[in-house]
C-alpha cells in the first residue's frame, strides 16, 4: 500500500464490459493506469457481455467510453498504445469460446511460466455474479486467477453465506477482491494518514473526546433505468452495509501493528464485530414522493429511497459515541462526507452574547469527494474590541497541493491493488457476513417508510434521531475555494 507496485504482465478478463461502469469507470481507468505507467508492461484486456460485438466494435465502444468520461484529454500515443491489447468474445459464443480467447492471450504474453495472471472483473449485477462464477470453474478460468467482485455481496446474512459458500467452492479467500469504491478514495484514506502518521490526533480520537460521528452520502441523483435492481435492494442494502459501514470501519478501527493488507482488515473486522446489533427504534426510512412512479417500480413498493441510522461499536474506545449514518437518493445535494464532532468545554466562561456555541461544536470533516478535502473547525476571537466569537476553519485540500493530477481515482487504485493482490482497501467474507448479522433485526422489522420532497434533506423525523444535535449537512459555512 505505501508505494505503487508493478503488477506482473496480466489478461484482464471484464464481465459486463459494455456495461454502464466499464464505461464510466471502468475502461477510463484501465486507459488512465496505463497512461500512468501503473499498468504492466504487458496486459491484455478481454471484454466479454450480451453485446454483439467484434474486437473493432468493442475498441470504438471503449474510445467513446474513454473521450466521455475520461477525467483527462485521451491522448493520441496513449489509444494507440491501448487499443491493440483491447478484444471482445459475445456471452453468446459460450464459456469455451471465452476461454479459448483468454489463453490466447495468455500466449501472447509468454504463458503461464512467464509469470502472466489472470484477474477476472466481475462488473455484473448481483443476480448473476453465481452464474458468473460458475462460468469460470466450469472454463477452467478459474485456477490460478484472481476475480474482483462488485456489491451487494447478498441481500442478508442467509444469502450472503450461500454467496461466500459458491465462490470459495471455486476460490481461496486470497483470490477473491470484493470492492468498495468508497475505500478506494483519496480523502478515505487521509483517515489513516491523518490519524496514524500523527502524534496530534490520535490521542484525541477516542469517547473521552469525540461526541458523535456522522458519516453521510446524499444524492441528488434518482434511481434512473435501475429499477430492477434497486427494487430488490434498497438504500440500506445498496449503500449502508456496502459504503458506509466501510468508511465507519476506517474511523473507529484501532492501530494496525502495520499498513499490510492483513493487519488492516483485522482492525476493520474488529470493529464490525464490536457493532451492536442494530435497532430498527433508531432508524429512519424514507421513500422520495413519485418514486412509484419510476418506470419498472411497482405501484405499492416498500423500497427505502432513504435511510438514516445510529449505530454503536461496542468497545473500549468507542462505548456511548454513537455513530449516526444517512443516505439517500433525489436530496438536495451530493455529497460524501465524514465528520467528527467533539465534545464542547466542560465550563461556560464566555457569556451568551459573545456568539459562543452558536455553531455547534468543533468539527473536524472529511469530503471524500475526488478533491479530497478536510477541515478543522474552531471557535476564534473576532478582531476588534470585546470578545465576539466566530467559528473558523483550518482546511486542507488536494486541489491546494498542485498534486491534483497525480491522484488515483478510486476505481483505478483498486483495480491496480487487485493486479498486486493488496486487499488492503477490500472487504472479506467474514466481515461482510458479520455486517448482515448486526443489521438482521433491522431487516426483520423495518420501521415503516416516510414520504419525504425529492430536493430536500430527508424526513423530518432526521432531527428527532439526532436530537439534540444535528446533521452536519448541509453546511452552514461553504469550504473554501482553492485560489
Amino acid at each position: 500500500m505505501s508505494f505503487p507496485a508493478q503488477p506482473d504482465p496480466h489478461v484482464i478478463v471484464l464481465f459486463g464490459a459494455t456495461g454502464d461502469l466499464a464505461r464510466r469507470k471502468l475502461l477510463p481507468g484501465l486507459l488512465r493506469l496505463s497512461e500512468a505507467g501503473l499498468m504492466p508492461e504487458q496486459f491484455r484486456l478481454v471484454g466479454t457481455s450480451l453485446d454483439e460485438m467484434d474486437d473493432e466494435d468493442f475498441r470504438a465502444f471503449a474510445h467513446d467510453a474513454c473521450m466521455e468520461f475520461a477525467r483527462a484529454a485521451v491522448l493520441d500515443n496513449g489509444w494507440r498504445t491501448f487499443a491493440p491489447r483491447l478484444t471482445y468474445v459475445p456471452q453468446s459464443a459460450g464459456g469455451g469460446a471465452l476461454a479459448d480467447a483468454v489463453h490466447a492471450a495468455v500466449d501472447e504474453l509468454g504463458g503461464a511460466d512467464a509469470g502472466v495472471r489472470i484477474l477476472h472483473y466481475l462488473s455484473v449485477p448481483p443476480s448473476v455474479a453465481s452464474s458468473a462464477i460458475g462460468l469460470l470453474a466450469d472454463s477452467g478460468l478459474a485456477e490460478n486467477s484472481r476475480v474482483v467482485m462488485e456489491k451487494p455481496f447478498g441481500t442478508d446474512l442467509d444469502s450472503a453465506r450461500k454467496l461466500n459458500a459458491t465462490v470459495h467452492e471455486v476460490f481461496e479467500e486470497h483470490q477473491v477482491f470484493r470492492i468498495d469504491h468508497f475505500l478506494g478514495k483519496e480523502a478515505a484514506q487521509n483517515v489513516l494518514a491523518l490519524r496514524f502518521a500523527n502524534g496530534l490526533f490520535e490521542p484525541i480520537w477516542n469517547r473521552q473526546h469525540i461526541h458523535h460521528v456522522l458519516i453521510e452520502v446524499p444524492e441528488t441523483l434518482g434511481i434512473g433505468m435501475r429499477a430492477n435492481f434497486y427494487e430488490a435492494t434498497g438504500a440500506y442494502r445498496d449503500m449502508v452495509v456496502t459504503h458506509l459501514m466501510q468508511v465507519l470501519a476506517f474511523v473507529a478501527m484501532e492501530p494496525p501493528t502495520s499498513l499490510e493488507p492483513h493487519a488492516i482488515t483485522e482492525e476493520k473486522n474488529k470493529v464490525f464485530r464490536s457493532l451492536k446489533p442494530l435497532d430498527p427504534d433508531h432508524v429512519v426510512r424514507g421513500q422520495y414522493r413519485g418514486y412509484r412512479d419510476e418506470p419498472g417500480v411497482a405501484a405499492d413498493s416498500e423500497t427505502e429511497t432513504f435511510v438514516a441510522l445510529r449505530c454503536e461499536v461496542d468497545n473500549w474506545r468507542w462505548s456511548g459515541v454513537p455513530f449516526y449514518l444517512r443516505t439517500g437518493k433525489r436530496m438536495a445535494e451530493s455529497a460524501r462526507i465524514i465528520s467528527i464532532s467533539y465534545h464542547e468545554p466542560p465550563h461556560g466562561m464566555f457569556p451568551a452574547e459573545s456568539g459562543v456555541r452558536r455553531y455547534g461544536p468543533d468539527h473536524l470533516t472529511f469530503d471524500l469527494d475526488e478533491r479530497s478535502r478536510m477541515s478543522l473547525s474552531f471557535y476564534g476571537k473576532r478582531p476588534g474590541p470585546g470578545m465576539q466569537l466566530d467559528k473558523a476553519s483550518m482546511q486542507f485540500s488536494l486541489e491546494g497541493t498542485g498534486k491534483e493530477l497525480e491522484a488515483l481515482e478510486a476505481y483505478e487504485r483498486l483495480i491496480h491493488d487487485a493486479m498486486v493482490g493488496d486487499h488492503t482497501l477490500f472487504t472479506t467474507a467474514d466481515g461482510i457476513e458479520r455486517l448482515w448479522e448486526v443489521s438482521a433485526p433491522l431487516l426483520a422489522s423495518p420501521p415503516p417508510l416516510q414520504p419525504y420532497e425529492p430536493g430536500t434533506w430527508g424526513p423530518d423525523a432526521i432531527d428527532d434521531l439526532i436530537a439534540p444535535y444535528r446533521w452536519r449537512l448541509p453546511f452552514e459555512r461553504r469550504w473554501r475555494r482553492s485560489i
